[in-house]
């Protein structure tokens, strides 16, 4: 049996040109998957043998689906029929096409030519880009450092193969080299690359997982900065308060929704405080949201509009958000999705005080006998070529995983643990969201392919349920890629996993379904941690992560609660079938919301910054991303993220 045999008996009338463009990403990407299947193949399987639990026939499952669901070849969406058929696309709603967006290409200083000292170096260009602005408006000479590429004009057209959210195992534009960059997990670990289980599935571009990300918009609440004195302090967790009122973020949090632009209507979320106003109203209410909408009603419960980092309607020169099929995952088509490199980066370049470095990675911070940070060692991530840059001041902005990896390849004779280590807090608490939900199959359509997709939420259940610490948000979801939609389906028994009767089931479910998931508050852990692997090393021979630990117990049951709450919405919602999706984490939580590992706190013995995220004993340096986060908070965390990040780096200038 050939392989172009093996794939059309597990979906039959399978788009052979399809089938050879994922043999090919597979063969690059993944060729010991492949070689298994071929071996596969090559073994004449039987009808018996397709219904075995083979580690090998599950790879063949996988490439059949993609190649038919992940648009490989790239033809317009208008041409795959696969994708007519089930009735989704990556175009815009209205049928008018994309408009002509002038997004140029950001000025960058190639590595050979950067100067030898700035006034500000800032690692990481998500939150950091925020750094970047604020030091050059205020006439300091910053550096800028991505370890990632530019994600031009040609990586805009949706590839569903090479998704960041829905991870098919094959490289994505906005992630790095599968090649070169493993991290381990586990105890004893084992050594996996950026599109294995338990890596992490970080963004590595200019503007970070802001250029892919899903742009919810929520602030966290008040309890959110005073879980400990709220609930008390689980037996084997680190929960803490956070060291500053919960108003504190207020203002910040007002910066960040006029500056970078969230649309949104807070009403009817009892945690959002009453000064909230988006500069932009809501996108449009979708179908399944208007039925969540009423069917929440019914149980008594509130809802709100989803705050989105969304232009609702033309805003600073770039459109509406243009309601296609491809949000999450993907760079916006129209720049109506903002982030932080179409928003603050050109601002901070066109002070001509700020050099963009791309493709570099900061790979040790060199330091003084009083403490104070000297210099930013580089390298280039192509060459391996390094250089030491002096700085005035550094800010590390590279994400929970790599700001913490950073400090802990700093050693000095007084801290041979790494920077701000006294006290073996760096890389502690590790923590992002466990994700549960529920799946409802209806009998009239209720997915339209209308985008972003969450528009309706309950916030009901994010504190104050009887026996639980904390809780968790809940929204309608994304416009399901086909292959999530499956993935789901076929699991839950729903849909088999192979042959005709797959893709005639999901050519009905597709429209007829409705998702609803949320983020749960988790409790930290203190044995959830980033250390360093003693014996791996990456592509310029550099110690790689070791991610270590699990979820406290406390956050299953929080799971669980709020699992049973998605499955009674979306039953409220008229569904036939409720499928509840419960979470079962391996190892520890890490992943797009990641966070803790450099916590605030106002004693160093406990965390790892100050109140105005300064790294204890170190005056110069800061961290200003999701690192610092006391908790996590029960919803997305990304804004809160940017509103420290405004706030540290303003306070930085202060000092």
């Amino acid at each position: 049996m050939t392989l172009h045999e093996l794939l059309d008996r597990l979906s039959p009338g399978l788009d052979l040109r399809d089938a050879d463009l994922v043999a090919e990403a597979w063969r690059r990407d993944r060729p010991d998957d492949l070689a298994q299947v071929l071996a596969l193949a090559d073994a004449g399987t039987t009808d018996a043998d397709l219904d075995a639990d083979n580690v090998a026939l599950q790879h063949a499952i996988a490439m059949a689906h993609q190649a038919r669901y992940g648009n490989p070849s790239k033809r317009p969406a208008e041409q795959v029929s696969s994708w007519r058929d089930i009735g989704y696309t990556t175009e815009p709603a209205d049928g008018k096409g994309w408009p002509e967006v002038e997004l140029d290409d950001p000025a960058t200083t190639p590595f050979a030519q950067v100067k030898t000292g700035y006034d500000v170096v800032v690692i990481g260009s998500g939150c950091g880009a925020i750094a970047a602005k604020l030091a050059a408006e205020d006439g300091a000479t910053v550096l800028l450092v991505e370890a990632g590429p530019w994600m031009g004009r040609e990586t805009l057209t949706p590839d569903a193969l090479r998704n960041q959210r829905l991870g098919t195992g094959l490289e994505t534009p906005a992630g790095p080299p599968l090649v070169g960059w493993p991290r381990v997990v586990g105890e004893p670990g084992v050594a996996v690359g950026p599109a294995g289980p338990g890596w992490g599935n970080n963004a590595f571009t200019l503007g970070g997982g802001l250029r892919v990300y899903g742009a919810q918009a929520w602030r966290f609440a008040a309890e959110d900065f005073t879980m400990a004195t709220t609930y008390g302090v689980p037996e084997g967790s680190s929960l803490a308060d956070w060291p500053f009122a919960p108003s504190e973020l207020d203002p910040w949090y007002a910066i960040v929704e006029d500056e970078l632009g969230v649309s949104g209507d807070p009403t009817g979320n009892r945690f959002a405080g009453t000064d909230v106003r988006y500069p932009m109203p809501p996108t449009p209410l979708n179908r399944s949201g208007e039925l969540l909408a009423r069917a929440a009603e019914q149980l008594g419960w509130p809802t709100s509009r989803v705050p989105l980092l969304v232009n609702s309607v033309a805003r600073d020169g770039r459109p509406a958000c243009r309601s296609c099929g491809a949000c999450v995952g993907f760079p916006c088509r129209a720049e109506a999705k903002n982030g932080t490199h179409n928003t603050v980066l050109p601002e901070a370049l066109a002070t001509g005080r700020c050099d963009l470095v791309l493709q570099t990675r900061a790979v040790r911070l060199e330091c003084g006998a009083d403490g104070r940070v000297t210099g930013v060692v580089v390298a280039d991530v192509t060459t391996g070529e390094q250089r030491t840059i002096n700085a005035g001041r550094v800010v590390l902005a590279a994400g929970a995983v790599e700001s913490a990896r950073l400090l802990l390849l700093s050693t000095t004779d007084d801290e041979p643990t790494g920077l701000g280590n006294r006290s073996d807090q760096v890389g502690r608490h590790l923590q992002s969201h466990l994700y549960p939900g529920a799946l409802g199959l209806t009998d009239e359509v209720v997915q339209e392919g209308i985008g972003p997709g969450p528009t309706v939420s309950v916030n009901h259940f994010r504190h104050g349920n009887p026996g639980l610490v904390g809780g968790g948000m809940l929204a309608n979801d994304f416009v399901p890629l086909p292959q999530f939609t499956l993935a789901l389906l076929s699991r839950t028994g729903i849909l088999p996993t192979h042959g005709a009767e797959v893709h005639e089931g999901l050519s009905h479910h597709y429209r007829r379904h409705i998702m609803v998931f949320g983020p749960v508050q988790e409790v930290p852990n203190p044995d959830s941690r980033v250390r360093l692997d003693p014996s791996v090393r990456d592509h310029l021979g550099v110690p790689v992560v070791r991610l270590e630990g699990s979820v406290h117990p406390e956050d299953l049951r929080t799971a669980e609660f709020m699992m049973e709450r998605a499955a009674q919405w979306v039953g409220a919602a008229g569904c036939h079938t409720v499928v509840p999706m419960r979470v079962a984490p391996r190892g520890p939580s890490v992943g797009q919301h990641q966070a803790g590992t450099c916590r605030m706190g106002d004693d160093p013995a406990t965390s790892v910054v100050d109140p105005r995220g300064r790294v204890w004993g170190h005056p110069n340096l800061y961290v200003a991303d999701t690192s610092v986060h006391v908790t996590n908070g029960g919803v997305n965390p990304v804004h809160t993220g940017l509103a420290l990040a405004w706030r540290t780096s303003a306070l930085m200038l202060q000092d």
